[in-house]
């Protein structure tokens, strides 16, 4: 692809077309499929602040946390709902009051179509600038509503194939050995771990999971690390510990530093905090090897999936996360989860008060329901 056919297409990606021409592919399900129904009606959208409870500790680099604030979203039409999730770890700057703030802003009554993705979408988008996870909440509630209303996954509306969803990880913070162990014990069914260094115990997180089990690791160090002779020396010994990737080692502002580390690494380098959104992509597409896409940083859905074939087209590697997300959420992620490399899809299992189930994990790999929208039910 030379430049000027490259360009053309980033336009289109951006320019939201690629949803628009989902939606419409959706229309025949949606008179003629199992899902037929009449369209009629407005949309109505409530919402609910809500408080998650982490079963452990939440240690990271920077911060500790024991719950996250979230804020959930239905959007009803034609006696139909769907759901949606906002999650606001402390990092995004969204709060409980924040995100009611804006959602009650929203006059979605005004549309009588939910298939029309792109004007809604838009509407949220320039509503007010920032607010990604409150517009998350919108997108993934719209996204479930659709697959509802045509009485298909989603996944089949993105034209994906469920096998395709690759291994799935296991988070493991930071903490003591003791509770390290425990850790890696309840994280028996998934083939592939993920370890929070950036601290002064970073060998001996390693050192302890490897006395247990020989899985592969991913090492996520939320910027902890400050010197990148430092960052390469633990790359080159990651890598001897079995690691495959090494997520956002150093500030999102070293941007030269963590080039550097990118060129020089033995092993992939995945930009998180530093790509939240498409502008944070195109302007880190030479400093990173891939790119962690998390629906509460991006905005939803739609902008994930511009997301994933941007970075595609700048030979990115791709990974979907999550936040501390109940199953709503999760289970919107993984309808993309077929497109990319790795997932981190396991913040519905950190904690002890999830309102929905969803996905499954089977033989350490996502397994997507085969159920209208997002294939999640309330509980």
């Amino acid at each position: 692809m030379n430049k000027r056919e490259f360009l053309k297409y980033s336009t289109f990606l951006i320019g939201g077309t690629m949803i628009g021409t989902q939606a419409e592919a959706a229309m025949p399900f949606f008179t003629t499929g199992r899902g037929k129904r009449k369209r009629s009606g407005r949309l109505t959208l409530r919402f609910t602040p809500y408080t998650l409870q982490l079963k452990h500790v939440f240690t990271l680099a920077t911060s500790s946390r024991t719950t996250t604030p979230v804020v959930l979203t239905e959007i009803e039409y034609d006696g139909v709902t769907g759901y949606g999730e906002a999650s606001m770890p402390p990092y995004l700057g969204e709060s409980h009051e924040s995100v009611s703030a804006f959602l009650s802003r929203l006059d979605l009554a005004q549309f009588s179509d939910p298939f029309m993705l792109v004007d809604i979408l838009e509407y949220v988008e320039n509503l007010m600038p920032g607010n990604p996870a409150a517009k998350a909440s919108v997108d993934i509630a719209l996204h479930d509503l659709i697959g509802k209303l045509v009485g298909e996954p989603f996944y089949r509306l993105f034209g994906l194939n469920p096998a395709r969803a690759p291994l799935t990880s296991f988070t493991i913070g930071l903490d003591t050995p003791e509770v390290i162990r425990q850790k890696v014990l309840e994280a028996e069914p998934y083939k592939l771990l993920k370890v929070k260094l950036g601290r002064d115990n970073d060998r001996e997180m390693i050192e302890v999971i490897r006395s247990l089990t020989d899985k592969p690791l991913c090492a996520d160090v939320n910027q902890g690390w400050k010197d990148r002779n430092h960052a390469l020396e633990m790359a080159w010994w990651l890598k001897e510990k079995g690691v495959v990737f090494l997520e956002q080692p150093m500030p999102k502002e070293m941007k030269d530093d963590n080039a550097w580390l990118s060129s020089e690494s033995p092993i992939p380098i995945i930009g998180d905090e530093a790509v939240r959104n498409i502008p944070e992509l195109m302007s880190n597409r030479d400093v990173y090897s891939g790119i962690n896409i998390k629906l509460m940083k991006c905005g939803g859905m739609n902008n994930a999936m511009k997301m994933i074939n941007i970075a595609r087209a700048f030979g990115m590697k791709v990974m979907i996360g999550c936040m501390t997300e109940t199953s709503c959420a999760i289970s919107a992620a993984a309808q993309l989860s077929p497109l990319v490399d790795w997932c981190d899809l396991d913040g519905n299992l950190l904690i002890s008060n999830d309102p929905f189930m969803g996905l499954n994990v089977v033989d350490g790999k996502v397994a997507l329901p085969d159920k209208p929208g997002l294939g999640i039910t309330k509980i």
